[in-house]
């Protein structure tokens, strides 16, 4: 069990990421890679990534084990992170004391290569090869699916912030999913491991991330910037192959209620979206979005609202109710039930 302390100024800092965070999703991704489990969600890109994977990939594994404590250093949680590259050179600047310190850890619970003395040592070839190593990785693994990663996550911190607006921050907190029991003034945590996090007027950065599964995760070192990433739910179909077919329709109910592109129409404008945004995004015209979105709007599942001569596509509590009954036949983990 993990149990996170607020304070009362704690409660006034809880913040949801602006989006994805690169390394957090590769960490996840690497781990869920070698399980098993969520064979519903993950499987098919387990099958299409496994053949595809750079051989630098066997860097990674090993300090990223499937279960267990793996070293904080490869999820920064401060410094610059907007980019890939950004969020790679905070890695690589972990001070060696540190470096030393949570290898020797992962030591203890994972037989680890001959190469990672090294890397405890600050070697820095070794750190660029780790480095090139995560380049490698999120180009052939995430970059291709990137989309729905970043979709899915644009619309879960859209349920985060209804969340926010009709339950505040206790709301928001206790509305985290089955493994999540808000306990003011303690939330409480399914966890392999017995944790306690106290935040100390530090707040608390809430990371939804594609990845992360079965149960939410945080960072061992309870000195560092407090953050709890936690499983997001997942739209039907996400891992069709990239650059291949389409998802076949009998496997897209939605798909098969409104045609393909009024369902990636209405999924798109779940976080609301322009026309050229969802005419780039589906590789489709703007006259064919205008048309479509219209038969969305005149079914009452969207409204389209207008400011300095840009039209935001917006999808409406219908809409929104349509595409719960679609997420909850895709759960982000054990019991997940689909938001209201």
């Amino acid at each position: 069990m993990l149990r996170i302390h607020f304070t009362p100024e704690d409660l006034t800092r809880v913040k949801v990421a602006p989006g994805p965070d690169f390394l957090w999703e590769i960490a996840n991704s690497v781990q869920t890679l070698q399980r098993t489990d969520g064979e519903r969600v993950f499987g098919a890109w387990r099958r299409w990534v496994r053949p595809r994977l750079p051989p630098s990939r066997q860097l990674l594994s090993p300090l990223l084990p499937p279960r267990g404590y793996s070293p904080d250093f490869l999820t920064p949680t401060s410094g610059d992170r907007t980019t890939l590259q950004a969020a790679i050179d905070t890695l690589l600047g972990t001070p060696r004391p540190r470096l030393r310190t949570e290898l020797t850890r992962l030591a203890g619970s994972t037989r680890l290569p001959g190469w990672t003395r090294a890397l405890a040592e600050g070697d820095a070839g070794t750190l660029a090869q780790l480095g090139d190593a995560l380049h490698a990785y999120q180009a052939q693994a995430l970059l291709p699916h990137w989309r729905h990663v970043r979709a899915d996550i644009d619309a879960d911190r859209a349920r985060r912030m209804q969340s926010l607006m009709n339950g505040g921050t206790e709301g928001l907190l206790a509305g985290l999913g089955p493994d999540v029991r808000w306990r003011p003034p303690v939330l409480e945590v399914t966890y392999p491991t017995n944790q306690e996090l106290r935040l100390a007027g530090r707040g608390l950065v809430l990371q939804p991330s594609f990845f992360c599964w079965p149960t939410p995760t945080t960072l061992a070192d309870g000195q560092l910037p407090p953050v709890l990433v936690h499983p997001i739910l997942h739209t039907a179909g996400w891992a069709t192959p990239p650059g291949g077919t389409e998802p076949a329709v009998d496997r897209d109910p939605l798909a098969r209620l409104l045609g393909r592109t009024r369902a990636q129409l209405l999924r798109a404008a779940r976080t609301g979206c322009s026309t050229v945004e969802a005419a780039r995004t589906l590789q489709v015209t703007h006259p064919a979005v205008s048309q479509h979105m219209n038969v969305l709007r005149a079914a009452g599942l969207i409204t389209t609202i207008r400011t300095a001569g840009r039209g935001l596509h917006l999808a409406t509590a219908e809409g929104r109710a349509l595409l719960a009954v679609e997420d909850g036949g895709v759960r982000s983990g054990p019991g997940q039930a689909a938001p209201t």
